[in-house]
C-alpha cells in the first residue's frame, strides 16, 4: 500500500480553508421562490424571445437562455452523477464512484492548474513530468513558482513509463508532491500500461499524487479509462474532458475524478460559478441518451479514418515510421529528407508549406523528446483526410526535391516557435 498521507501531502493552509458559501447554499431554490439574496438582476437577460428561439433551434440540449440572470449550480451533481454513469464500467474495481468523487471545471486545465495550488508550495516543491507530453503542466509549474522534475519516457515507439527511472526520482528528489501522467499521450498517442501506474502508486516512500491525464482515453480501446480506479486508490487522480471525443472544446468542460478527500479539496478554493448554466446543460446533454449516442458514433467515423491514415501515409514517399501509438485521434509520424533519415528542418519546412501553401494545419512536434521530424496529425473527417493525403504528397515531394521547400535560414528559431505551440 502507499504511504499518501493526505494531511501531509496537501498544502497546510488548503487544508484549513472554510469554502466560499454561495447564494443558494443555506436554501435551494424551487422555482417558487422569491431570490433576492445574489444581488442577481430580476429582470433577467437583455434576451428577446426571437433571439432565444433562435440559440435553441437543433441544439437538442435544454437550455434556460432566459433564466441565464440567476448564477449557476455551483455544485453540478447532477452533471457529474452523468459522469460517474459514463465511468463506472467495472473493468478495474467492483466498487462504483459517485458525485463525492468529482471535480467540474473550466476543461481538465482548470484542475491541472488546482492541483498545483492544493499540493504545492511555491519555490518549495516539485511535480515529475515525463517528456514528450501536455506543455501544459509545464506551464502551470511555472506560474505557480512550482520545479519540475524530468523523466523522458521510455524509446518509440513505445513511449510507456520508465517505472524504475521514475521511482528513483521520486525516492530521491524531495518535495516532489504530483507525478503528471498522459494517457493516451500526447504527443505520442500511446496508451500507458495500468501496471505500470500502478507501480508508481504503491511506491513505498513518495507521498504524493498520480495524475492521470485521459484527455483521449476515448479513443483508446474500452475499459482503458481509470477513472472509477479512484475508488481504490486514495492517491490517483484521473483527468477527463470533453473537448475532444465529445466534440466540445467551445464548451470548455473538464473534470477530475478523486478520493472524496481529494476532491473536496479541489472543489473547496475553485471559483464558486466556473461552470456556466448552458456549458452545464450541453454537457449533460452529450453524456446522456442521444448526444451519447452521436458521440459514439463520431468516435467510430474518427477510428476508420485514422485506420485510413495509417494505411496510407507509409505509401507516401517522404512519410517514414509511425512513432507513437493509434490510441488517440491523432498520429505522430516522421518526415524524411531525400536520404531517408528522419530530419527537423524536413518536417518544419513540411508544416509551413501545408500551412502556408495548401492551408492544411498539423502541428511540428520535432523538438520534443524521442519526436525527431515528427508531425502531429489529427484525424479529420473523411473530406479532409483526402485533402491532406493529396497535400502532404505534394509538399513532401516539393521539400526533397529542392521546390519551395528549402529550409529557411533562420530554422532553428522557426523550429523552436513551432514546436513552442502547447497543444
Amino acid at each position: 500500500m502507499s504511504p499518501f498521507n493526505l494531511e501531509t501531502c496537501a498544502r497546510s493552509n488548503i487544508l484549513a480553508l472554510e469554502p466560499y458559501r454561495c447564494a443558494r447554499d443555506d436554501y435551494k431554490d424551487d422555482g417558487t421562490n422569491i431570490l433576492l439574496d445574489a444581488n442577481e438582476n430580476a429582470f433577467g437577460p437583455p434576451l428577446t424571445a426571437a433571439s432565444v428561439s433562435a440559440a435553441s433551434k437543433g441544439s437538442g440540449a435544454d437550455i434556460d437562455f432566459l433564466g441565464l440572470h440567476r448564477y449557476p449550480d455551483p455544485h453540478q451533481r447532477d452533471l457529474k452523477q452523468l459522469f460517474c454513469n459514463l465511468r463506472n464500467t467495472h473493468h478495474h474495481t467492483d466498487k462504483s464512484i459517485t458525485p463525492d468523487n468529482l471535480f467540474v471545471g473550466v476543461g481538465s486545465d482548470e484542475a491541472i492548474d488546482g492541483l498545483l495550488r492544493c499540493f504545492c508550495v511555491p519555490g518549495k516543491d516539485h511535480i515529475l513530468v515525463c517528456p514528450p507530453t501536455y506543455g501544459m503542466y509545464s506551464v502551470s509549474a511555472q506560474v505557480n513558482d512550482v520545479g519540475l522534475v524530468k523523466v523522458p519516457l521510455l524509446p518509440a515507439p513505445g513511449f510507456g513509463l520508465d517505472v524504475a527511472k521514475i521511482s528513483e526520482a521520486l525516492s530521491a528528489e524531495e518535495n516532489v508532491k504530483l507525478a503528471y501522467f498522459c494517457s493516451p499521450g500526447n504527443p505520442t498517442g500511446a496508451a500507458l500500461a495500468k501496471d505500470d501506474i500502478r507501480k508508481v502508486l504503491e511506491h513505498p516512500t513518495w507521498n504524493g499524487v498520480v495524475v492521470v491525464d485521459e484527455a483521449y482515453v476515448d479513443f483508446a480501446p474500452e475499459g482503458a479509462s481509470l477513472a472509477e480506479w479512484v475508488a481504490e486508490w486514495p492517491n490517483l487522480v484521473v483527468l477527463q474532458t470533453l473537448s475532444k471525443a465529445f466534440g466540445l472544446a467551445g464548451i470548455r468542460l473538464g473534470a477530475a475524478f478523486a478520493a472524496p478527500p481529494v476532491a473536496r479539496l479541489l472543489n473547496s478554493f475553485k471559483a464558486p460559478y466556473s461552470v456556466s448554466s448552458p456549458t452545464s446543460a450541453l454537457a449533460a446533454y452529450a453524456l446522456s441518451g442521444a448526444g451519447l449516442a452521436a458521440a459514439l458514433a463520431n468516435r467510430d467515423a474518427i477510428a476508420r479514418q485514422r485506420a485510413r491514415l495509417l494505411q496510407e501515409l507509409p505509401k507516401i514517399k517522404g512519410v517514414g515510421r509511425l512513432r507513437g501509438g493509434a490510441d488517440s485521434n491523432f498520429l505522430l509520424f516522421e518526415m524524411l529528407n531525400a536520404a531517408g533519415r528522419p530530419d527537423n528542418a524536413v518536417a518544419l519546412a513540411v508544416y509551413e508549406g501545408l500551412a502556408e501553401r495548401r492551408s492544411v494545419v498539423v502541428r511540428f512536434r520535432g523538438k520534443e523528446h524521442g519526436c525527431l521530424g515528427c508531425l502531429r496529425i489529427t484525424v479529420g473527417t473523411e473530406d479532409e483526410v483526402s485533402r491532406f493525403l493529396e497535400a502532404i504528397a505534394q509538399v513532401l515531394a516539393e521539400v526533397n526535391g529542392g521546390g519551395n521547400g528549402e529550409a529557411p535560414a533562420d530554422e532553428a528559431r522557426k523550429e523552436v516557435e513551432a514546436n513552442g505551440v502547447v497543444a
